[in-house]
């Protein structure tokens, strides 16, 4: 099994003058599923190199079993600073792709022609898609291989509009992702705000927050090993 992380390179968290990035858990977490079952993982970002964490997802509340092995894994963090461009990397080298949240993807994945290209490419290979949290951005661009839009039509989770609420930051992002997502024509739902929610329609998989990014990943392997 061979299994492609995307990752952002954005970093500022729009005109606030504070740091956003990818969320440590939903990286953290899905990684050590799948190279616990035994997958080579790698990863890439949108201008390659070191992407930017998050560094609320740094603070002492957030932090879990998986954002602590990360924080010791020393092979890892080799990885995170050299990932390749989405542009150096291609659908026919992976099984399947995933894309960690964070606000990051909210600006530079959403709009990435490459990752728009990566996701459309897996998606007529009929290979797997999936994205947790606000990750889910990276499919509002994306078309299925009828020119509609990927989402449409099809069971999808996402950041909410009451989560972006609770974190102060609906009039900080460029859009609010639950409401993108049932623009797109996709059949939108949410659980309970901060519970672990992932729809699975298909080969798309996407998860509602960080709380969901290790069942998304499980959902995921399990989708591979059928």
């Amino acid at each position: 099994m061979k299994i492609l992380i995307v990752l952002t390179s954005h970093s500022e968290l729009g005109n606030t003058g504070e740091k956003t990035g990818f969320w440590i858990e939903e990286f953290a977490a899905p990684y050590y599923v799948f190279k616990d079952a035994g997958a080579e993982v790698t990863l890439a970002s949108t201008k390659g190199g070191l992407p930017p964490i998050d560094p609320k997802s740094d603070a002492p509340e957030n932090q879990t079993e998986a954002t602590k092995r990360f924080k010791e894994d020393k092979a890892l963090q080799e990885l995170l600073a050299n990932t390749k461009t989405v542009d150096e990397v291609s659908a026919e080298s992976f099984d399947a792709i995933f894309y960690p949240g964070g606000h990051g993807p909210l600006w530079d994945l959403f709009e990435s022609p490459g990752s728009i290209k990566l996701i459309e490419d897996f998606w007529a290979a009929k290979k797997p898609v999936a994205a947790v949290c606000h990750a889910p951005a990276v499919l509002l661009n994306a078309k299925d291989e009828a020119g509609e839009p990927l989402v449409k039509g099809k069971r999808v989770a996402g950041f909410t509009n009451s989560e972006e609420e609770a974190v102060g930051l609906t009039e900080v992002v460029p859009y609010l992702l639950e409401d993108e997502l049932k623009n797109k024509g996709g059949n939108y739902s949410k659980a309970a705000d901060w519970a672990s929610y992932v729809v699975q329609d298909g080969r798309l998989i996407t998860g509602q927050n960080p709380a969901s990014s290790e069942e998304a990943a499980h959902k995921l392997l399990a989708l591979l090993q059928q």
